[in-house]
């Protein structure tokens, strides 16, 4: 039993393991390609994510898909490299509009070069993506295209808030569908696609990466307000210091309205003031972890996984389905 990819997982047949590291490697290679451009500065700003590292999760996905056709196809590492160019491109993004100062552990693009280069760069990335995209066919543009379209919605929908009268929870997680799940669920169908797998497959495999994607990103809250060290790299309480509300935040709203108690209504009242004094930012933190609303953020967490679980019932037992399996555990886990 080796371990591979993120969070430790564990692949026990040895000819699996092989063909991941192999394409997991040649992602790698991939991403370093596609980042080189004839102006060094360029490349610099463009491989500065890259190199920096990151858990791969989503070429790890397309990885695993790709088992239940041929593996070895040849479209398969190239549609692993644009799904991670389009993640990474929206990082660079992302930060611009957080005003973020660290990410993956290293100073943010932004911070490094300003905002215009973060920028820039990112629309760099998306282009060479798009390169990518043009030599694996017209299907897979069209794919691409939706998916990227549903994850600029979401990140507008975020900006823009609920409309009047929408439960804010059913709201963000509609935005975390868009700008989360439709790009892992494409990782899923890419993967099972390229390697010419069933129709049905494929299916099951984007709605899998689309529900594991929601967990992922839910996830995430969990740990930026429970988690001391950040995976990511991001400094812990990141999105409450910016004014950002994920989910323990609209839970413990929603049960501030609902119930009325006075210390719901006062963290709510410091979590809308300003956090960018530490002790405040620390108080809120505090208040947060003892919250109800903290274990409820994970609990809805496990139930997208253990949905992303049920959905692969009707594949056929292998070593691959029982990977994917365990990326739902180690989702959960996280949270944990």
């Amino acid at each position: 039993m080796t371990v591979v990819g993120p969070f430790g997982l564990s692949v026990r047949d040895q000819a699996l393991e092989a063909d991941v590291q192999a394409g997991l490697a040649a992602v790698e290679e991939g991403l370093i390609e596609a980042t080189k451009s004839e102006v060094p500065f360029i490349t610099e700003a463009a491989q500065h994510l890259v190199r920096a590292g990151g858990k791969r999760f989503r070429p790890l996905l397309v990885m695993l898909a790709a088992q239940f056709g041929d593996p070895y196809a040849p479209g398969i590492a190239p549609s692993a490299v644009v799904v991670e160019l389009t993640h990474l491109a929206t990082l660079y993004h992302d930060d611009v509009m957080d005003e973020a100062d660290v990410r993956r552990g290293v100073a943010s693009a932004n911070t490094r070069w300003g905002n215009s280069v973060a920028v820039l760069t990112g629309d760099f990335l998306f282009a060479r993506a798009s390169h990518i995209l043009a030599d694996l066919g017209p299907e897979a543009v069209r794919i691409q295209a939706e998916a990227f379209e549903r994850l600029v919605t979401g990140q507008i929908l975020e900006t823009a808030g609920p409309r009047d009268g929408r439960d804010p929870v059913e709201h963000y997680l509609d935005v975390i569908s868009g700008k989360t799940g439709s790009l892992i669920a494409v990782s899923g169908r890419f993967g099972a696609m390229m390697s010419g797998a069933d129709e049905t497959v494929v299916d099951i495999l984007t709605q899998y990466g689309e529900r594991l994607g929601t967990a992922f990103q839910l996830a995430d809250d969990v740990l930026d307000i429970a988690s001391d060290s950040h995976e990511s790299g991001k400094t812990p309480g990141t999105d409450l210091r910016e004014g950002i509300p994920t989910l323990p935040v609209l839970h413990l709203r929603a049960q501030a309205a609902a119930h009325g108690r006075p210390e719901d209504i006062a963290l709510c009242e410091l979590l809308a003031g300003d956090l960018s004094d530490d002790a405040r930012h620390a108080e809120a933190l505090a208040g947060l972890r003892a919250h109800p609303a903290l274990e409820q953020a994970r609990r809805d967490t496990i139930r997208y996984a253990e949905e992303a679980r049920s959905v692969l019932a009707p594949l056929p037992e292998c070593d691959a389905k029982a990977a994917l399996v365990e990326l739902c555990d180690a989702v959960v886990h996280r949270a944990g």
